[in-house]
């Protein structure tokens, strides 16, 4: 018997949950949340702008039972099936969508993007084709404040459902504030993943009535543990990233860092786990620093095999940074999974990272941006077998603690059962 099920509330509401793509590797605390939520007795039905970009999924997807109703996805190629259900809608629903358009232009007006056009049409074939007078739905949640909430506020306003969203990292410090400010401000409550997060959204909205909550991903606990880890490792020293291959993640920091320490005559090696937009950077640089012989990249890999990783490696390292669009990391849950391995872990002092990696407790933080202080942080923790036991023993009771998602999904559940329920538009 399943622990989290409880069917002692039979009042819970019926969450439709628009994301940009589902299933997705890299979003695996979506689909996570969206299992546990089924076993507390939630019915889901899920709405995902893009299909997968991977061509397997983790076992947990397989688990799922909310049907998904994937949106037409371009604008242009996609025209006519967005067409044609919006004139259905706007026929059925006049003083609605004339308010829905309303809506879409002020917000046109701030952003000049033909995506705001893009969002109202996805809205309305959602809530035309599946948030009819027989759909059981009654509350709409969007993942990520950008597009997906977007199309989330535009159903809302068109159904008159009311409506929340989860605001992660890149979506919250890359929106137009007065864009991010709006859909606060219209929405029932907003839930984010980090106390950092939470401060900038209150500082950015301090006179809206919604309610802010931060809940934490969190992970599955009785996933990622390693009670047969060895104290040692032979030599090399082995460091394990895993992270997509985007500017935000600090990738080139790590290899100039691996660089220095060769220099130095340390016996390493370094793999990489994910993919991404710049894979033929990183691969260059890999080359160009003459570290081929210690470095690997494996692309994307099932939990299975990274968790195979964790267990064969020494230190988790990740080179986190703020990118020039102000694309940040909230707390990378690959840390969270480092530190319930019983692996010690090294990042940067970014965004919400102490929260996960309390320096010198939990974990080390160097400066963003500099190599030669994380090459120091890595020869410091390969040379000193105690700091590396304690940081081991320390973060997994910490992340019990802070980040079992089995806990942390209660509260979840109770924002939507108790906070949920302010129409955006009079039904």
């Amino acid at each position: 018997m399943n622990i989290l099920r409880d069917h002692s509330q039979p009042d819970r509401p019926v969450l439709g949950y628009i994301l940009k793509g589902y299933p997705r590797i890299s979003e695996t605390f979506i689909s996570n949340e969206i299992f546990l939520l089924e076993q507390l007795g939630f019915s889901m039905h899920l709405f995902p702008m893009r299909r997968p970009r991977e061509n397997f999924s983790h076992n947990s997807v397989k688990q799922i039972k909310a049907p998904v109703h994937y949106l037409p996805t371009e604008l242009l190629l996609d025209f006519p099936r967005l067409l044609l259900p919006n004139i259905f809608l706007a026929v059925k629903s006049v003083s609605r969508y004339r308010y829905s358009v309303a809506a879409a232009a002020r917000r046109f007006r701030r952003s000049r993007s033909l995506a705001t056009l893009k969002h109202l049409f996805q809205a309305g074939f959602l809530v035309n084709n599946h948030l009819g007078a027989n759909s059981p739905v009654t509350h709409l949640h969007g993942h990520f404040a950008h597009s997906p909430t977007s199309v989330t506020l535009f159903a809302s306003l068109l159904s008159g459902l009311p409506f929340s969203f989860t605001a992660h990292a890149k979506d919250i410090y890359t929106s137009k504030k007065e864009q991010l400010r709006e859909k606060i401000d219209m929405a029932a409550f907003v839930v984010t993943c980090t106390n950092h997060n939470l401060d900038y959204l209150r500082d950015l909205a301090p006179d809206s009535t919604t309610d802010l909550f931060c809940v934490y991903h969190g992970i599955d606990t009785k996933l990622f543990q390693n009670e047969t880890r060895p104290a040692d490792h032979p030599e090399p020293f082995r460091l394990l990233t895993v992270a997509r291959m985007t500017e935000k993640k600090g990738l080139p920091v790590i290899y100039h860092a691996i660089k220095i320490l060769k220099e130095r005559g340390m016996n390493l090696n370094h793999t990489l786990i994910g993919d991404g937009d710049d894979k033929e950077k990183i691969l260059q640089l890999i080359k160009k620093l003459d570290l081929e012989d210690c470095c690997n990249c494996l692309g994307t890999l099932p939990h299975d095999k990274v968790l195979g990783h964790f267990r064969d490696s020494d230190l988790f390292v990740l080179g986190c940074r703020i990118a020039e669009n102000g694309d940040r990391d909230g707390i990378p849950n690959v840390l969270v999974e480092s530190l319930a391995m019983g692996v010690p872990a090294l990042s940067t002092r970014v965004s919400a990272i102490g929260e996960i990696l309390v320096n010198d407790e939990t974990g080390l933080t160097v400066a963003p941006d500099d190599p030669l202080a994380m090459a120091d942080s890595i020869q410091r923790l390969a040379n000193n077998r105690d700091l590396r036991l304690r940081l081991s023993r320390k973060g997994r009771p910490f992340v019990e603690t802070h980040f079992n998602n089995r806990t942390l999904i209660k509260n979840l559940a109770d924002i939507f059962q108790h906070h949920g329920g302010k129409v955006t538009c009079d039904r």
